[in-house]
């Protein structure tokens, strides 16, 4: 049986009613399964409703190869493992060896659980009731995963005391490794035919090796990457050597729990804590006056910082230094000593900036980061890509500008790679309206926030509120929702005010609910059916100035002789429209209307270049088409 056939119009799918045979789902399969076949490289921009799920799991089943597939998110990640491959493993009648796997900080430690219940210094009763839920749920869990105790919040200050990460893992000096549910985990996806993992955990383990546990999958044939847009940003994040406020408080507050375990060692190591502890507030003090996020040479500027930054590395030397001599009286001040040893590297590695990366720095409220980042993540990656001898297969609904694939092969270094572009099967002219509302004020200017929302107001009462409204930064997205809290007769749901997952679930039982989000909104939220009948865009989303790898980034592209706004502002912000846009249609029966509010696509010439990446929606600047479309009636095409 081949892919095709399999998902054809007699295939074993087609007694499913759920299912449709698509033609651009067999072509994307049968591109899949040629590359599997010549272990070659195929990029895939499979629009909206392609069915690019089945396309690619079908032909890797049927290829009986070992293959890792990569989502862009955890929840994307158990979506296909619990849903979409038991249905089609089902289907096939085929029962492959599968597993699961996350990065170590979604399982339970339970070694760490043990020393919390004895050390954790919890800061609320709250806190108190969820670490006894966790120690309940030990007891029963086969798997360790996160994901399972849903009475617990993801966010809990709980689950860093029971879970591990690279820095604390003890490995297998832990008293409790033989129970370890990360070490069940790698060892049955080492065993397995078929491996689910996320980006964020593909690059880790792969690209940087950081885990100590070698590769997941040795000898995997084929790599499918979905959601493939993200992964140039998220190999940037591991290839990026960092420190942190956070990282540090950890390592002393672990020290001191490790000493107190055994007999004088607290004595010896509570002054070189408290030494760290005092300079590490000093250093955040320094920082205070800097904007919240800067290149270092910026901050390396002031003297001020820069020596409270050698004060620091001191404090850390002398706390290294005490813990190597403690080292071998237990595994946890052992490993205390080398996570001592490693930040001190770290804090001299992210001041001292080496050629092709940019080091920089990022201020929390109670915190900072401090980075060296390399400014192109290609290399690397396609160094790796190659020693795999790995057929490499990427997909998103977003990774071509103008059916060109230019701008991800030199963000991935996926060169030489097999091109498929496949428009989505939706039927946008019928389904979907683009209005343009007139007399819109320069984004620049003042009260362009108020314009967006005067604008949006009637479409709103057109379509019965059922609506995302999507902003470029979180200072528009606050300053709409004050305004629409005094004007809006909708429930009004805004980023920030709840964990994600609730707020979806607040619109969408709410009926006609006006959901206002930025960034983390503009992708991976799927809203089918009626719910979700308005997207309205505030701003072209180019990339805000102001960030100092991308600001680097641009430098870079400038000195090369190259265009930084045509090679590289532009087309990214080509493809987070496209992005933002794909939040409204999901399915067939879906009808709904984009709203774009940005008068420069149409003052400037690349407004163009935005509309044609669009699906091809009907298009109007008359609000009058708009509420005959919501009426029931046909829009007016321009």
């Amino acid at each position: 049986m081949t892919a095709t056939s399999a998902l054809g119009p007699d295939g074993p799918f087609s007694a499913d009613p759920l299912f449709t045979p698509r033609e651009q789902q067999l072509a994307m399969a049968e591109a899949v399964e040629r590359a599997l076949i010549e272990r070659s490289t195929l990029l895939v921009e499979a629009g909206t409703g392609t069915g690019k799920t089945f396309a690619y799991l079908v032909p890797a089943l049927l290829a009986g190869m070992r293959i890792i597939v990569s989502t862009g998110t955890k929840t994307l990640q158990d979506q296909l493992f619990h849903r979409d491959l038991p249905r089609v493993c089902k289907t096939l009648r085929i029962a492959p060896k599968k597993a699961l796997l996350k990065g170590r900080a979604n399982y339970l430690c339970l070694h760490r659980l043990d020393v919390s219940e004895e050390q954790a210094r919890l800061a609320s009763k709250e806190a108190v009731k969820e670490l006894a839920e966790v120690r309940a749920w030990a007891r029963v869990t086969r798997d360790g995963d996160r994901m399972e105790l849903d009475r617990v919040p993801e966010d809990s200050s709980v689950w860093p005391w029971v879970t591990s990460s690279a820095d604390n893992c003890l490995g297998q000096d832990c008293p409790r490794y033989s129970e370890c549910f990360v070490v069940k985990a790698r060892r049955k996806a080492q065993e397995s035919d078929l491996v689910v993992v996320n980006h964020h955990l593909l690059f880790a383990d792969l690209a940087i090796k950081r885990e100590g546990f070698g590769e997941i999958l040795p000898g995997a044939e084929a790599f499918i990457l979905d959601e493939a847009h993200q992964i140039g940003e998220v190999a940037s994040t591991f290839f990026t050597t960092s420190v942190s406020y956070r990282q540090i408080v950890e390592l002393t507050r672990d020290a001191l729990n490790e000493a107190s375990q055994q007999q004088g060692a607290l004595a010896l190591l509570q002054p070189p804590v408290d030494e760290v502890q005092q300079r590490l507030r000093e250093f955040r003090l320094a920082l205070d006056p800097l904007p919240i996020k800067g290149p270092w040479w910026h901050a390396a500027e002031t003297g001020e910082v820069m020596a409270a930054h050698e004060r620091l590395q001191n404090a850390i030397a002398g706390l290294s230094s005490a813990l190597g001599d403690q080292a071998e009286r237990s595994a946890g001040l052992k490993g205390c000593a080398a996570r001592a040893a490693d930040v001190a590297l770290r804090l001299e590695r992210v001041a001292r900036r080496q050629e092709g990366e940019v080091c920089w720095y990022e201020l929390f409220q109670r915190g900072f980061a401090l980075h060296a980042t390399p400014l192109d993540a290609a290399e690397p990656l396609k160094t790796y890509r190659d020693s795999t001898h790995a057929a490499w297969i990427a997909t998103s609904a977003t990774l071509a500008v103008s059916g060109r694939f230019d701008l991800f092969q030199q963000s991935t270094g996926l060169d030489s790679a097999q091109t498929l572009c496949l428009d989505s099967p939706f039927d946008y002219p019928n389904q979907a309206l683009l209005y343009q509302p007139t007399g819109m004020p320069e984004p620049n200017t003042d009260r362009y926030v108020e314009g967006v929302v005067t604008a949006a107001m009637p479409v709103l009462r057109a379509s019965g509120g059922r609506a995302f409204l999507l902003f470029t930064s979180h200072r528009a997205l606050r300053e709409a929702a004050e305004i629409l809290r005094l004007t809006s007769p909708f429930p009004l749901f805004v980023q920030g005010e709840r964990p994600r997952p609730a707020l979806l679930a607040d619109f969408l039982t709410s009926g006609n609910g006006v959901l206002l989000g930025a960034a983390s909104f503009w992708e991976g939220v799927d809203v089918p059916g009626d719910a979700l009948s308005v997207v309205v865009i505030d701003k072209l989303p180019f990339a805000q100035m102001g960030d100092p790898v991308m600001e680097a980034r641009l430098d870079a592209i400038r000195q090369t002789g190259g265009n930084p706004f045509r090679d590289y502002q532009l087309p990214s912000a080509v493809l987070a429209l496209k992005q933002g846009a794909g939040r409204l249609i999901r399915s067939s029966r879906d009808r709904g209307v984009l709203m774009l509010c940005d008068p420069r696509l149409v003052s400037k010439s690349y407004g163009r270049e935005f509309l044609a990446a669009l699906p091809p929606f009907r298009r109007t600047r008359v609000l009058a088409d708009v509420e005959a479309f919501f009426a029931g009636s046909d829009g007016s095409r321009l």
